[in-house]
Formats: C-alpha cells, sequence, structure tokens
C-alpha cells in the first residue's frame, strides 16, 4: 500500500480522496494555488505545497510544479480526482518516469479511450453496440456530408478529443451541417488544442446512463451497476440517480457485461465509467471516462462501498473481490453550483456569508464550503454535491427535497432553489424524462 500520496486536485474532490486516505492510513499532500490557500483540502490533508498563481495553467495543470511537489514531500502517488490532469496520458507518463504511482489507468488505455473515435472502435470490437457512424475522424466539410447521408440525420458531430459539449452539436439537415461543421472544429481546438471531430447518429428520446467499473491488477474487471445522468443542461450534468427509472435487471446485467467486456479488452485498472445512451431496450456506447467521476457518491449508497479507497487498493495490487454488494435502495445526488439560473445559469463567485449543511438519516453532503469561504471565480462552480438515499425512489426524493430546504447558502447565488422546480416536476417524479428534459423544463418556465 502507499505511504503518501499527493492530491492532484482542489475543492470536494480533493477533500474526498484525502478522507479516504486517512481511513487507509495512508499520509497526503494536498496542492493548492493562491487563490485556494484557505480551502479545506489544504487544512486537512497532513502537508500542503502552494504550486503556483490562481490560473489553473499556472497551478493545477502545471505538471512540472505537481512533480516536485510530490517530489520534495516523498509522496510514492498522485491521485489526479476528476478534471484538470485527471484524463491526461502525458501526465500519466511522467508520473511513471518520475516512480510516481498514478492512481489511475495505464497511460495507453488513457490515450485509447480518450480520443473518441478511437475508442468508439475499440468497443466496436469488443463486441460492445455502437451508433451507426463515421469509423474515422472527419476531415473536411464535403466528408461529413457524405457521412451524414449514409448514416442517415439527424447526426451528432462530436470533438475526439471532446467533453462537457464543447465541439459538439446536433444537426438534421445538410444545410445545418454544412453550418456547424466548421464552428464544431473551431470549438473543439479553442477547448482541447485539437479540432478532430467525427460524426454518428442522434437518437431522440434518450436516457444517458452510465455504468461504473472497476478494474484490478489480476486482469479482472467488476461493475457498480448503473447511475441515470439524463438531468443535464447543455451537457452538463444537475441530478444523478441510482438505480435507473427505465433499466430492467436484464437490462441492467447487459449493460455491466458490456461493460466489463470492454474494459478488459484494453487492461482496464481503478475506477472508471462506460456511458451509454439507451433508447427502450437497446443501449449503444458512447464513451468512457477513465477516472472517478463527480456522481460517484450515488453509487456507493446503494453498494455500501467506498469507491475512492476500492480505486486505491485496486490500483495497489488488490485482487478482485469474489462477492460484490448487491444493489439495495435508491439514491440521488444534486450538483449545488454557485450559479445564477435565472441569468442563465452565470457563475456567482463571492464570499458565502452563512453556510448551513442540511444532516438526518439518508443525508450525506460533499463540499469543500463553508461560511466565509471566498469561491475563487476561477474554477468549476459547483461548491458541494448533495446525496439523498432512501430505501425507494419516493423516500430518496423526499429526503432530497427534505434537505434542500435545509441547506443555506448566503452571499452568492446558488441552483438550489431550481433543484427544488425540478424535483417537485412531475417528469422527474414519474421517472418519465429525457436527455433534454432541462431544455423543455425551462422553456416550460419561461412561459409562466
Amino acid at each position: 500500500m502507499f505511504k503518501k500520496i499527493l492530491v492532484a486536485n482542489r475543492g470536494e474532490i480533493a477533500l474526498r480522496i484525502i478522507r479516504a486516505c486517512k481511513e487507509l492510513g495512508i499520509k497526503t499532500v494536498a496542492v493548492y494555488s493562491q487563490a485556494d490557500a484557505d480551502s479545506l483540502h489544504v487544512r486537512f490533508a497532513d502537508e500542503a505545497v502552494c504550486i503556483g498563481p490562481a490560473r489553473a495553467k499556472d497551478s493545477y495543470l502545471n505538471i512540472p510544479r505537481l512533480i516536485g511537489a510530490a517530489e520534495i514531500t516523498n509522496a510514492d502517488a498522485i491521485h489526479p480526482g476528476y478534471g484538470f490532469l485527471a484524463e491526461n496520458a502525458q501526465f500519466a507518463e511522467i508520473c511513471r518516469e518520475s516512480d510516481l504511482t498514478f492512481i489511475g489507468p495505464q497511460p495507453d488505455t488513457i490515450t485509447r479511450m480518450g480520443d473518441k473515435a478511437l475508442a468508439r472502435r475499440t468497443m466496436m470490437e469488443a463486441g460492445v453496440p455502437i451508433l451507426p457512424g463515421a469509423k474515422d475522424i472527419i476531415p473536411d466539410e464535403a466528408t461529413a456530408l457524405s457521412e451524414a447521408e449514409r448514416v442517415g440525420y439527424p447526426v451528432i458531430i462530436k470533438a475526439v478529443a471532446g467533453g462537457g459539449g464543447k465541439g459538439m452539436r446536433i444537426v438534421r439537415t445538410s444545410d445545418e451541417l454544412a453550418r456547424n461543421f466548421g464552428m464544431a472544429r473551431v470549438e473543439a481546438e479553442t477547448a482541447f488544442s485539437n479540432g478532430d471531430v467525427y460524426l454518428e447518429r442522434y437518437l431522440e428520446n434518450t436516457r444517458h446512463v452510465e455504468i461504473q467499473l472497476m478494474g484490478y491488477t489480476d486482469g479482472r474487471v467488476v461493475t457498480f451497476g448503473e447511475r441515470d445522468c439524463s438531468i443535464q443542461r447543455r451537457h452538463q450534468k444537475l441530478i444523478e440517480e441510482a438505480p435507473s427509472t427505465v433499466i430492467s435487471d436484464s437490462m441492467r446485467e447487459a449493460m455491466c457485461l458490456a461493460s466489463i467486456k470492454g474494459a478488459e479488452s484494453v487492461g482496464y485498472i481503478g475506477a472508471g465509467t462506460i456511458e451509454f445512451l439507451a433508447q427502450g431496450d437497446e443501449f449503444f456506447f458512447m464513451e468512457m471516462n477513465t477516472r472517478i467521476q463527480v456522481e460517484h457518491p450515488v453509487s456507493e449508497m446503494v453498494y455500501r462501498t467506498d469507491l475512492v479507497k476500492e480505486q486505491i487498493e485496486a490500483v495497489a495490487g488488490k485482487h478482485s473481490p469474489k462477492d460484490l454488494p448487491r444493489l439495495e435502495g435508491h439514491a440521488i445526488e444534486c450538483r449545488i453550483n454557485a450559479e445564477d439560473p435565472e441569468r442563465g445559469f452565470t457563475p456567482s463567485p463571492g464570499e458565502i456569508t452563512a453556510f448551513h449543511v442540511p444532516g438526518g438519516m439518508g443525508v450525506r453532503v460533499d463540499t469543500h464550503a463553508y461560511s466565509g469561504y471566498k469561491i475563487p471565480p476561477f474554477y468549476d462552480s459547483m461548491i458541494a454535491k448533495l446525496i439523498s438515499f432512501g430505501r425507494d425512489r419516493n423516500e430518496a426524493i423526499a429526503r432530497m427535497l427534505r434537505a434542500l430546504d435545509e441547506f443555506v447558502v448566503e452571499g452568492v447565488s446558488t441552483t438550489i432553489p431550481l433543484h427544488k422546480r425540478i424535483l417537485r416536476s412531475n417528469e422527474f417524479r414519474e421517472g418519465k424524462y429525457y436527455t433534454t428534459f432541462m431544455e423543455k423544463f425551462l422553456e416550460t418556465e419561461k412561459k409562466h
């Protein structure tokens, strides 16, 4: 087992990893930018190293400074969390060259699954269902038009190195494709320094369902069921739940088996997620995330497993467990962002003047915020994850609404009021929603 882990991240995920390490008896090193000097992950780690100015490229994305911090503190492993460098194959390779264990899959696995077009081909070869689409990168508009005619409209253009909806365009006609192809490439180049895109058929009325998996050094991959992430705005998730309301036991088994085949085909080690689009009793591969996910707590609640501890132990050499816990109950997660939904979800940085987190049976809060904490304007706007657990979905919803009522955040705008309205909507309560839910929900609210 590792003796000391440097956490190459910030905020609630850094704190989450530090907690797991403490329970495993592992020392921790926090890194922080000048803007995060007062953050809780700095306070609760065993050691802390300032790695630069506020801008992420000068601190959390600065590989030499991260490696230097690990070396001067004698860390033997680095946990990247999610975001920043979590899926950066170069960082994973430099860790290996520096005799530091990267708590994630091997660099070549990250490269293979990070290239969305290559990942698609890899999963197809492993027998995982994929949507009809182009086999390779689309080099120009003429090829895009030809492939779209072959695949059939509507189609979706996606950035090969993409994520978070950047470099993504849904088009329904050849004219729309001609207008959007160049813009998608420019956006992809701006966001990822890689303008390559590919194309696949776009399905209407689908659910975004992902399978939580864990790979071990003995070559075996196991799964911890599915999460439904269909409540999202501009491909940014707002609410997740486990299990999904549309997945039967037989479909869950089929999705888990497909995920295992896909992950084992690339020798996957550590925590990861395979994301699918589900429609009726069919499902299709969308992408693989080679890291722990923001929404992992809902899977932890229904499978009674600490996935971060399991991830660390798996990478350290622990063999796969013979018996896995069974799915039990229902869990929901609301991402509490410092944003103003009434003003187009504009970020709301500033000082939190009052902060009270909810508690009670079946309620969990993962956060790095506190009263007096100043939310910096340089990073992601999420300040907390609120998770509820119940014996069934109705109880989980009731607990979440009660917890949202108890959650006090003053001084900045948050998404808490929006979450309440979503959970009270008939579509959510009945579990009858799709990835287009938020567009229709917000449009309906405008009219009223």
